[in-house]
């Protein structure tokens, strides 16, 4: 593979006529109860979605709404990683670099894209405009992931090298959440010296273990939240992180159970009120589940968990981890929103970032960036103005 090169999603279609063939074989679980969403994903929205999926779904149209934006892929330390690449409309775009969770992908940030990019087009200054850079994590989508690395602890640097010996950004800035919080986190300890200002919306979870004094009564509440969560929401964190391999086989096989696994958390961890759709048409939601599909890749995603939970391992225990008590230099900003899996008070976050900017947001969930795109893009043009 040259350094870098143009890429463009193209599915064949011996793919989508396989998946079609197991929708239409689909077996909905018998069930003597309805008990909505509360004991995992909802049995009656999945057939729904399932049959909208087989008859009125089409890949084609979304395959070439995605292809609209700019695809590549680099060869980054002999890794396979696929990035979007847009350009910004201003006098001296900043470069910005967004950084996804689980379970999603670049797909995450496509709504938010235009709204970096083009500030003067959709209500904003021109001189707020981001050059903006969106990699799939190694082992999501396009992305690669070998079992030798990188793994969860290099991500981090990987990004680094993109930005800056690929794309040649001698100063840039970074924004994350869920695991792309870790990665903004690993940005913001290793590479300050590059690193304008890094944009979290929430704090990554690894710090709850850290060991504090003096807590806050917040700081205790949040805290608290997150052993509830541990209890009664992390069942999946647990699984995919110590037996990646038995779920990724069943969903790897069954298009109708990676969507019963992707949906639950897309509805669980949402500002929708109890109606997924409010956040999610159903084009969105089995776009998302499409690209974990066609990529074949929902079992190497799985892997960024078994790098949490078994830091024993040797592909996980070098690189960045190397610099875990790293102070973390560069200024930070958060946009908390109501809905995200847990909220930390800004007195927590003020524990292990230089905090320089902090909003709380009236609505909106884990997925900041599809639920509410125009607020988010605003905190980052404020946040990032002062580095420009």
């Amino acid at each position: 593979m040259k350094m870098v090169e143009p890429y463009k999603i193209a599915v064949d279609q011996a793919v989508l006529d396989d998946l079609s063939t197991r929708l239409s074989a689909f077996r909905i679980p018998p069930s003597p109860e309805d008990r909505g969403w509360e004991d995992g994903t909802n049995l009656r929205y999945l057939a729904e979605l399932v049959d909208y999926w087989r008859d009125r779904f089409e890949w084609r149209a979304q395959e070439a709404a995605l292809n609209r934006l700019g695809h590549h892929l680099a060869d980054v330390d002999g890794i396979q990683l696929h990035f979007i690449h847009e350009r910004g409309h201003g006098p001296a775009p900043l470069p910005l670099v967004l950084a996804h969770g689980w379970p999603d992908g670049f797909q995450r940030f496509i709504k938010l894209i235009p709204l970096l990019i083009d500030p003067a087009a959709h209500g904003g200054d021109a001189a707020d405009a981001f050059d903006v850079v969106v990699p799939s994590l190694p082992g999501f989508g396009f992305s690669l992931r070998y079992e030798q690395g990188p793994a969860r602890a290099d991500f981090g640097r990987l990004f680094h090298r993109l930005m800056t010996e690929t794309l040649g950004y001698a100063r840039y800035g970074a924004h994350g959440g869920d695991i792309g919080a870790v990665v903004c986190d690993q940005l913001c300890r290793n590479h300050a010296d590059a690193v304008v200002g890094v944009h979290f919306t929430n704090v990554p979870m690894g710090h709850t273990a850290a060991d504090t004094g003096n807590l806050t009564e917040a700081e205790r509440t949040f805290l608290a939240q997150m052993r509830q969560f541990q209890k009664w929401g992390a069942g999946y964190m647990h699984i995919q992180g110590t037996k990646p391999w038995t779920p990724a086989a069943a969903l790897n096989d069954s298009p109708a159970g990676l969507a019963a696994w992707i949906v639950e958390k897309m509805y669980a961890w949402s500002d929708c009120q109890g109606d997924i759709e409010r956040r999610f048409t159903k084009d969105e939601i089995l776009t998302n589940v499409m690209l974990y599909w066609i990529t074949q890749s929902i079992g190497t995603s799985f892997l960024c968990y078994r790098d949490f939970t078994k830091p024993q391992d040797r592909a996980t225990s070098h690189g960045a981890e190397e610099n875990a008590d790293r102070s973390r230099s560069a200024p930070a900003g958060f946009a908390v929103f109501p809905k995200e899996i847990a909220n930390a008070p800004r007195e927590w976050a003020e524990r292990f970032y230089e905090v320089r900017h902090w909003s709380v947001m009236p609505a909106g969930g884990h997925f900041a960036a599809w639920e509410e795109p125009a607020r988010l893009a605003a905190d980052l043009r404020t946040f990032f103005r002062p580095f420009r």
